[in-house]
């Protein structure tokens, strides 16, 4: 057996390999895609299609509105010129395994035949089994979903949920008072809701002002106080371009009197302080929800660049040495801090890695980071799989890249003698599925049969 022939056989074998899907954006009560509009427009593949010159760089109208058919007709047909532009991208891989093994399409997009993929994809979604089926072909236990994304809760046996809410650590463009306003604004909400959108704009006016270091105690308890109990996380992001440092309640008052003039380093004031307040609340009232945060991608006008400082590697260590009740998990965005983020986690018990996000959800990146992590972390100290996705399309596209990755990977390892085959597979329910129960408490849903029972 050569290693192609040996990656083909652990590929075989990953696919009947359970896993969790620890961080989506799934919508309940609408997992599949609406239309070719939710799997073309992917938001990664805007950013593809953008750089290759198409005219829009933005999103679809975004949850909890939705893009009328005219928007979607309109962004499909704009987008079609640049299609050819960037089809080498693995994203445009993605997108054909996605049309191919889903709907049986495999010819070019074009604007002669769009409209019947369109007509294809919502007959399919329609179906009612027919995201739970995408699921279970991925033998896909449970996903973890956005809070806000609930709804009524019609998909609550497939779904759990995290709570993205009050990021007082992501930086907005051009903002400098951004974590006031995260917080002010959920102060001022009568229950848990959603983040403000990537890019800043237009802020509403607030009933309540932090004016003093008690304000922005009661502001935090209140925000803690309104975590639904059943959440297994709150989810975030800490930008790079804050120093996350212990300010006392005197710094913080003196930075809060210079909130019309604030720059970088009243923004670092207040971030540091009101995230601190939060982590010591979470870690007394609410060390059942983990702590996930994303990592290093920071705003440009559409959407965010790559880019993370070697001091914040230094400022998350002590943050979350700080916090030792508290389980912290980062999902990373940026291929050079991997390393370092690993050697934290093998000297934080407390912190775990999960997936590949955003900017490093490329093969190669993907399998740097898989072999870092399987060589320096043991199986307990990381998720190997989030789709991030919208729509369980993306699910599907998102995990096949990622099972292939594994493959070659595990093929590697046995090739050289680090591992034997069922060690392999036995190391990948590990990080694919059990570890996810052990780091969120994740659970199966009911009725579900473990593959490996069968």
């Amino acid at each position: 057996m050569n290693q192609d022939e040996l990656t083909r056989q652990l590929e075989d074998g990953l696919a009947e390999v359970p896993m969790y899907d620890v961080h989506t954006h799934l919508t309940s009560g609408s997992l599949a895609a609406r239309g070719l509009h939710d799997v073309l427009l992917y938001h990664m593949v805007i950013s593809d299609l953008y750089a290759a010159g198409a005219p829009d760089g933005a999103r679809l109208t975004p949850y909890p509105d939705a893009p009328d058919d005219a928007e979607a007709e309109s962004r499909i047909e704009r987008a079609l010129p640049y299609l050819h532009r960037a089809r080498n991208t693995s994203n445009a891989w993605g997108l054909r395994m996605i049309l191919r093994d889903l709907y049986d399409w495999t010819e070019p997009i074009e604007p002669g035949n769009w409209r019947r993929l369109d007509a294809i994809i919502r007959e399919r979604s329609a179906s009612a089994d027919w995201a739970y089926s995408i699921l279970d072909r991925l033998r896909i236990a449970r996903t973890n979903a956005e809070y806000t994304r609930r709804g009524e809760g019609a998909d609550d046996s497939r779904l759990l949920y995290s709570l993205e809410w009050g990021m007082v650590t992501r930086a907005q463009w051009g903002e400098f008072d951004t974590p006031l306003y995260e917080l002010e604004r959920c102060w001022a909400m009568d229950a848990a809701g959603g983040p403000m959108e990537i890019g800043g704009g237009v802020r509403p006016d607030l009933p309540k002002r932090i004016r003093s270091a008690a304000d922005a105690d009661e502001a935090t308890a209140h925000f803690v106080r309104l975590i639904p109990g059943y959440l297994i996380a709150m989810a975030t992001h800490l930008s790079t371009d804050i120093d996350y440092t212990a300010p006392t309640a005197a710094e913080f008052e003196a930075a809060l009197a210079r909130r019309d003039t604030a720059g970088p380093a009243e923004r670092g004031i207040y971030a540091s302080y009101l995230n601190e307040l939060l982590l010591t609340r979470l870690e007394a009232e609410r060390p059942d929800v983990a702590f996930q945060f994303s990592f290093g991608a920071e705003p440009l006008p559409f959407e965010t660049g790559a880019r993370l400082r070697q001091d914040t590697l230094g400022q998350l260590a002590l943050m979350i040495d700080r916090h030792p009740g508290l389980r912290f998990q980062v999902n990373n965005a940026t291929r050079h801090a991997n390393h370092g983020l690993a050697s934290l986690a093998r000297e934080l018990p407390n912190l775990s890695i999960a997936g590949y996000w955003w900017h490093n959800f490329y093969p190669d990146s993907i399998r740097q980071l898989m072999s870092e992590r399987l060589d320096m972390l043991p199986t307990t100290s990381q998720c190997a799989f989030f789709s991030d996705a919208y729509c369980i399309d993306w699910v599907y596209g998102k995990a096949m890249i990622v099972r292939k990755q594994l493959a070659r990977v595990l093929a590697e390892r046995v090739w050289t003698g680090q591992y034997d085959i069922d060690d392999a597979l036995s190391i990948a329910r590990s990080i694919l599925f059990e570890s996810a129960e052990h780091l969120l408490g994740m659970k199966p849903y009911e009725g579900w049969n473990d593959p490996s029972e069968i």
